[in-house]
């Protein structure tokens, strides 16, 4: 398996230290992605969509543990059960959204990533296919409240 980077995301996060651990709690931070320019024909008609799902490399993160303590508990967890960075193949999601798409930049807003990751895929967020409609979230159903104000610590780094 191979993945080469599409782009590169920037972001005002140079450290991991005190930047948001998800989207929620960077509601109003904005970004831009920067497209390879062998890869921004494929911008077509994206501009059309509010919001995008960016699958990204923690490039910065560096082995993995089964069982963690994640930002948003106290508790010990098993790894799949959560969204920490350090995992057996380091990849990352965030749901943004998409401001403009001007000559293969995409200004997007809602960005918890560290400035400099490279992006391995776009998807476009589409209620209907990623939306469903009975969900249950596990343990985080008591602490998933609190996401916005929670900040990365030197846990994961």
């Amino acid at each position: 398996m191979r993945f080469e980077p599409i782009g590169i995301i920037h972001s005002p996060f140079t450290t991991t230290e005190g930047m948001p651990i998800q989207p929620a709690g960077a509601r109003d931070v904005r970004g831009t992605v920067e497209i390879d320019p062998r890869y921004r024909d494929g911008l077509a008609d994206l501009d059309g969509f509010s919001h995008l799902i960016l699958l990204y490399h923690f490039h910065r993160s560096e082995g993995f543990a089964l069982k963690v303590v994640p930002f948003m508990d106290t508790a010990e967890r098993g790894l799949f059960a959560t969204r920490a960075p350090r995992r057996p193949n380091p990849i990352g999601l965030s749901v943004v959204a998409l401001e403009k798409v001007a000559d293969g930049v995409l200004h997007i807003r809602g960005v918890d990533v560290l400035d400099g990751t490279p992006l391995v895929d776009i998807k476009p967020w589409v209620p209907a296919f990623d939306q469903p409609a009975d969900v249950r979230t596990g343990w985080l159903e008591e602490t998933a409240g609190g996401v916005g104000k929670k900040r990365a610590d030197e846990r994961f780094l």
